[in-house]
């Protein structure tokens, strides 16, 4: 062995032959499971909320100061960019709450191991309970965000 990390690199399997262990997988390699993908999302749209929050108190505090404040806070929500930052905050909004919904059934012991451990859904379908949740908060939330993008042109 000629450096330390060579020797680090080398482990023995229960019958004493030495072995090399594996590298870590690089994120080109490695396929991120939707639930961690979903953790992720949780927490980034938790900041994406607090920042839409400053947005509102912007607009709520420009329009109990004055007219022109208001007039201007209106001008920027109403260009382009505040559309846009306004649609992703709604994205965010719903998306968190569904994401939130699941981690409730999850502290309500509801949602782990296999359908054949919970209510079986199809026959002889053995995939996660956790992995099903997590595909259909994205498709509910897709759903639910594009109905609050609807009803938001509608009313504007």
């Amino acid at each position: 062995m000629k450096d330390i990390r060579d020797a680090l690199m080398v482990a023995r399997r229960s019958g004493g032959k030495l072995v090399a262990r594996p590298l870590s997988p690089h994120l080109q390699n490695y396929r991120w499971p939707v639930s961690m993908a979903l953790s992720i999302s949780h927490r980034v749209t938790g900041v994406g909320l607090s920042v839409g929050a400053l947005f509102m108190t912007w607009w709520l505090v420009a329009g109990a100061a004055s007219d022109s404040a208001f007039t201007t806070v209106q001008d920027f929500l109403g260009s382009g960019l505040g559309v846009f930052l306004l649609l992703c905050w709604a994205a965010a909004q719903v998306l968190h709450f569904f994401l939130g919904i699941r981690h409730l059934a999850w502290d309500a012991g509801w949602g782990f191991g296999t359908l054949a451990q919970q209510e079986s859904v199809r026959p002889g379908f053995r995939n996660r309970i956790y992995r099903i949740t997590g595909w259909g908060v994205i498709g509910v939330s897709m759903i639910a965000t594009l109905v609050v993008w609807i009803v938001g042109f509608v009313v504007w």
